[in-house]
Protein backbone atom coordinates (compact mmCIF):
# COMPACT_ATOMS: atom_id res chain seq x y z
CA UNK A 1 0.00 0.00 0.00
CA UNK A 2 2.88 2.41 0.71
CA UNK A 3 4.15 1.86 -2.84
CA UNK A 4 0.78 3.04 -4.19
CA UNK A 5 1.16 6.35 -2.30
CA UNK A 6 4.28 7.24 -4.31
CA UNK A 7 4.06 8.50 -7.88
CA UNK A 8 4.88 5.95 -10.53
CA UNK A 9 7.93 6.63 -12.74
CA UNK A 10 5.56 7.38 -15.62
CA UNK A 11 3.90 10.16 -13.66
CA UNK A 12 7.13 11.96 -12.68
CA UNK A 13 7.89 13.50 -16.08
CA UNK A 14 4.33 14.89 -16.24
CA UNK A 15 4.95 16.99 -13.17
CA UNK A 16 7.93 18.64 -14.85
CA UNK A 17 6.17 19.28 -18.16
CA UNK A 18 5.31 22.94 -17.34
CA UNK A 19 8.99 23.64 -16.73
CA UNK A 20 9.83 22.22 -20.15
CA UNK A 21 7.20 24.47 -21.76
CA UNK A 22 8.74 27.53 -20.13
CA UNK A 23 12.13 26.55 -21.46
CA UNK A 24 10.76 26.33 -25.01
CA UNK A 25 9.70 30.02 -25.13
CA UNK A 26 13.00 31.97 -25.06
CA UNK A 27 12.67 32.79 -28.81
CA UNK A 28 10.15 35.54 -27.98
CA UNK A 29 12.68 38.19 -26.81
CA UNK A 30 13.61 38.81 -30.45
CA UNK A 31 10.68 41.22 -30.61
CA UNK A 32 12.31 43.28 -27.87
CA UNK A 33 15.52 43.22 -29.85
CA UNK A 34 13.67 44.52 -32.92
CA UNK A 35 12.15 47.31 -30.87
CA UNK A 36 15.59 48.34 -29.67
CA UNK A 37 16.94 48.29 -33.21
CA UNK A 38 14.03 50.40 -34.44
CA UNK A 39 14.69 52.90 -31.67
CA UNK A 40 18.37 53.15 -32.59
CA UNK A 41 17.56 53.57 -36.28
CA UNK A 42 14.90 56.18 -35.50
CA UNK A 43 17.35 58.22 -33.41
CA UNK A 44 19.98 57.94 -36.10
CA UNK A 45 17.60 59.12 -38.80
CA UNK A 46 16.38 62.01 -36.65
CA UNK A 47 19.97 63.08 -35.99
CA UNK A 48 20.65 62.81 -39.70
CA UNK A 49 17.70 65.04 -40.52
CA UNK A 50 18.88 67.58 -37.95
CA UNK A 51 22.34 67.66 -39.50
CA UNK A 52 20.86 68.06 -42.99
CA UNK A 53 18.64 70.89 -41.78
CA UNK A 54 21.61 72.60 -40.17
CA UNK A 55 23.64 72.32 -43.37
CA UNK A 56 20.78 73.66 -45.47
CA UNK A 57 20.21 76.55 -43.07
CA UNK A 58 23.92 77.29 -43.17
CA UNK A 59 23.92 77.43 -46.98
CA UNK A 60 20.91 79.74 -46.99
CA UNK A 61 22.67 82.13 -44.61
CA UNK A 62 25.92 81.91 -46.56
CA UNK A 63 24.25 82.90 -49.82
CA UNK A 64 22.14 85.56 -48.11
CA UNK A 65 25.09 87.17 -46.36
CA UNK A 66 27.23 87.04 -49.50
CA UNK A 67 24.55 88.91 -51.43
CA UNK A 68 23.96 91.57 -48.80
CA UNK A 69 27.65 92.11 -48.04
CA UNK A 70 28.58 92.35 -51.72
CA UNK A 71 25.75 94.68 -52.70
CA UNK A 72 26.25 96.94 -49.70
CA UNK A 73 29.93 97.18 -50.56
CA UNK A 74 29.32 98.09 -54.20
CA UNK A 75 26.49 100.51 -53.41
CA UNK A 76 24.87 99.67 -56.75
CA UNK A 77 22.10 97.40 -55.55
CA UNK A 78 19.72 97.76 -58.47
CA UNK A 79 22.34 97.15 -61.14
CA UNK A 80 24.44 94.50 -59.41
CA UNK A 81 21.86 92.19 -57.82
CA UNK A 82 21.45 89.97 -60.89
CA UNK A 83 25.19 89.79 -61.51
CA UNK A 84 25.90 88.89 -57.89
CA UNK A 85 23.25 86.16 -58.02
CA UNK A 86 24.94 84.69 -61.09
CA UNK A 87 28.37 84.83 -59.44
CA UNK A 88 27.16 83.00 -56.34
CA UNK A 89 25.63 80.17 -58.37
CA UNK A 90 28.81 79.89 -60.45
CA UNK A 91 30.81 79.69 -57.24
CA UNK A 92 28.51 76.96 -55.96
CA UNK A 93 28.94 74.97 -59.16
CA UNK A 94 32.74 75.35 -59.00
CA UNK A 95 32.78 74.22 -55.37
CA UNK A 96 30.61 71.19 -56.10
CA UNK A 97 32.85 70.23 -58.99
CA UNK A 98 36.05 70.57 -56.95
CA UNK A 99 34.68 68.77 -53.91
CA UNK A 100 33.18 66.01 -56.01
CA UNK A 101 29.76 66.34 -54.38
CA UNK A 102 26.41 66.58 -56.11
CA UNK A 103 25.30 70.05 -57.16
CA UNK A 104 21.73 69.00 -56.45
CA UNK A 105 22.29 68.96 -52.69
CA UNK A 106 22.90 72.68 -52.24
CA UNK A 107 21.03 74.28 -55.13
CA UNK A 108 17.75 74.84 -53.29
CA UNK A 109 19.37 76.43 -50.24
CA UNK A 110 21.68 78.65 -52.29
CA UNK A 111 18.82 79.84 -54.50
CA UNK A 112 16.68 80.58 -51.46
CA UNK A 113 19.47 82.52 -49.78
CA UNK A 114 20.13 84.59 -52.89
CA UNK A 115 16.54 85.77 -53.18
CA UNK A 116 16.26 86.57 -49.47
CA UNK A 117 19.55 88.47 -49.63
CA UNK A 118 18.50 90.48 -52.67
CA UNK A 119 15.23 91.30 -50.93
CA UNK A 120 17.11 92.42 -47.80
CA UNK A 121 18.86 95.19 -49.73
CA UNK A 122 15.91 96.11 -51.95
CA UNK A 123 17.31 94.61 -55.13
CA UNK A 124 15.60 93.17 -58.19
CA UNK A 125 14.29 89.87 -56.85
CA UNK A 126 12.52 88.97 -60.10
CA UNK A 127 15.66 89.44 -62.16
CA UNK A 128 17.69 87.58 -59.55
CA UNK A 129 15.22 84.69 -59.62
CA UNK A 130 15.50 84.32 -63.38
CA UNK A 131 19.29 84.59 -63.36
CA UNK A 132 19.71 82.18 -60.45
CA UNK A 133 17.67 79.46 -62.14
CA UNK A 134 19.42 80.11 -65.45
CA UNK A 135 22.91 79.82 -63.98
CA UNK A 136 21.94 76.73 -61.99
CA UNK A 137 20.88 74.94 -65.16
CA UNK A 138 23.99 76.05 -67.05
CA UNK A 139 26.17 74.91 -64.17
CA UNK A 140 24.44 71.55 -63.98
CA UNK A 141 25.08 70.99 -67.68
CA UNK A 142 28.74 71.98 -67.29
CA UNK A 143 29.42 69.46 -64.52
CA UNK A 144 27.23 66.69 -65.93
CA UNK A 145 24.61 66.90 -63.18
CA UNK A 146 20.90 66.21 -63.64
CA UNK A 147 19.80 69.43 -65.34
CA UNK A 148 16.10 68.92 -64.73
CA UNK A 149 16.44 68.16 -61.03
CA UNK A 150 18.84 71.05 -60.45
CA UNK A 151 16.30 73.34 -62.14
CA UNK A 152 13.56 71.95 -59.92
CA UNK A 153 15.60 72.46 -56.76
CA UNK A 154 16.49 76.02 -57.76
CA UNK A 155 12.88 76.93 -58.45
CA UNK A 156 11.75 75.26 -55.22
CA UNK A 157 14.21 77.40 -53.28
CA UNK A 158 13.09 80.55 -55.03
CA UNK A 159 9.43 79.80 -54.34
CA UNK A 160 10.20 79.19 -50.66
CA UNK A 161 12.11 82.46 -50.49
CA UNK A 162 9.23 84.32 -52.13
CA UNK A 163 6.89 83.07 -49.44
CA UNK A 164 9.32 84.04 -46.70
CA UNK A 165 9.93 87.59 -47.93
CA UNK A 166 6.27 88.18 -48.71
CA UNK A 167 6.97 88.57 -52.41
CA UNK A 168 4.82 87.74 -55.41
CA UNK A 169 5.23 83.97 -55.47
CA UNK A 170 3.67 83.60 -58.91
CA UNK A 171 5.88 86.25 -60.48
CA UNK A 172 9.07 84.82 -59.02
CA UNK A 173 8.11 81.27 -59.97
CA UNK A 174 7.38 82.41 -63.50
CA UNK A 175 10.70 84.24 -63.78
CA UNK A 176 12.65 81.29 -62.39
CA UNK A 177 10.90 78.78 -64.66
CA UNK A 178 11.50 80.92 -67.72
CA UNK A 179 15.16 81.38 -66.79
CA UNK A 180 15.65 77.64 -66.30
CA UNK A 181 13.98 76.75 -69.58
CA UNK A 182 15.92 79.42 -71.47
CA UNK A 183 19.19 77.98 -70.17
CA UNK A 184 18.05 74.45 -71.01
CA UNK A 185 17.51 75.59 -74.59
CA UNK A 186 21.26 76.07 -74.97
CA UNK A 187 21.84 72.51 -73.76
CA UNK A 188 19.50 70.71 -76.12
CA UNK A 189 15.96 69.62 -76.89
CA UNK A 190 16.01 66.78 -74.37
CA UNK A 191 17.10 69.18 -71.63
CA UNK A 192 14.26 71.56 -72.47
CA UNK A 193 11.72 68.76 -72.32
CA UNK A 194 13.14 67.43 -69.04
CA UNK A 195 13.13 70.86 -67.39
CA UNK A 196 9.61 71.57 -68.61
CA UNK A 197 8.47 68.26 -67.24
CA UNK A 198 9.73 68.78 -63.69
CA UNK A 199 8.63 72.41 -63.51
CA UNK A 200 5.04 71.71 -64.44
CA UNK A 201 4.52 70.33 -60.95
CA UNK A 202 6.07 73.41 -59.37
CA UNK A 203 4.09 76.03 -61.24
CA UNK A 204 0.81 74.14 -61.03
CA UNK A 205 1.11 74.35 -57.26
CA UNK A 206 1.52 78.13 -57.30
CA UNK A 207 -1.70 80.14 -57.16
CA UNK A 208 -2.75 81.82 -60.40
CA UNK A 209 0.26 80.52 -62.31
CA UNK A 210 -0.51 76.96 -63.43
CA UNK A 211 1.03 76.19 -66.81
CA UNK A 212 1.37 79.87 -67.70
CA UNK A 213 4.84 79.91 -66.18
CA UNK A 214 6.07 77.70 -68.98
CA UNK A 215 6.48 79.55 -72.29
CA UNK A 216 4.48 78.16 -75.16
CA UNK A 217 6.44 76.81 -78.07
CA UNK A 218 5.52 77.76 -81.64
CA UNK A 219 4.05 75.01 -83.77
CA UNK A 220 6.73 75.71 -86.37
CA UNK A 221 9.47 74.64 -83.89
Amino acid sequence: MKKDEHASPAQAPARHAPAEEKESKPAAPSSKGNGKTQSVVKEGVLNGFQIINQVEAGLVELARNTVTDTLKATGAVANEAVAVAADIVKGTVAAAQEAGTGLLDGTKSIAKGIIIGVSDVGGDVVGAAAQTAKEAVKGAADVGADVAMVARRAVDGIVEAAGQIGGNVGELARAAANGAIEAAGSVGESAVNAVRGVLVGVVSGVKDVAGAALPRRNKSE
